[in-house]
């Protein structure tokens, strides 16, 4: 079992809700932790966001889940993560606060940023939340 913070389309109710993912390949629902934030610039790509992390940004809302170890693969290829190919999202990890029950902790999550250099002339989302940047925007 391992973390993963999600802030765009894996989010819950989104086009590849990772509660729908893990479902349509059999594996075990992923466990919401609860709602957390990544410092960082989130940018619209139309019909998903990029994440690039900044420590110096603002917060970017998320959430945390504790999945099966087997739901990794499923999120790589959502994400188009392979070993060895450059791609626009990569994996990383990084340990992020997640509130649970009113008490503040802090676990190491798997999380899917750009690079910097692909979100060039793209817009910035400044809320930081992608679900309310999408079901605003025109």
């Amino acid at each position: 079992m391992q973390y993963v913070f999600v802030y765009g389309t894996l989010r819950a109710g989104e086009v590849n809700d990772i509660n729908r993912a893990a479902e349509r390949h059999g594996l075990a629902k992923p466990q919401w932790i609860g709602a957390a934030h990544v410092c960082g610039r989130l940018f619209d790509f139309g019909t998903y966001p990029g994440l690039v992390l900044d420590e110096t940004a603002g917060p970017i809302r998320g959430d945390v889940y504790r999945i099966d170890d087997a739901l990794v693969p499923v999120l790589d290829e959502i994400e188009n993560v392979y070993p060895g190919v450059e791609g626009l999202f990569r994996s990383h990890r990084l340990h992020v606060e997640v509130e649970v029950e009113g008490q503040k902790n802090r676990v190491d999550c798997l999380i899917y940023p750009v690079a910097a250099t692909s979100v060039a002339g793209l817009p910035r989302i400044e809320s930081g939340d992608w679900i309310a940047h999408r079901t605003t925007r025109a």
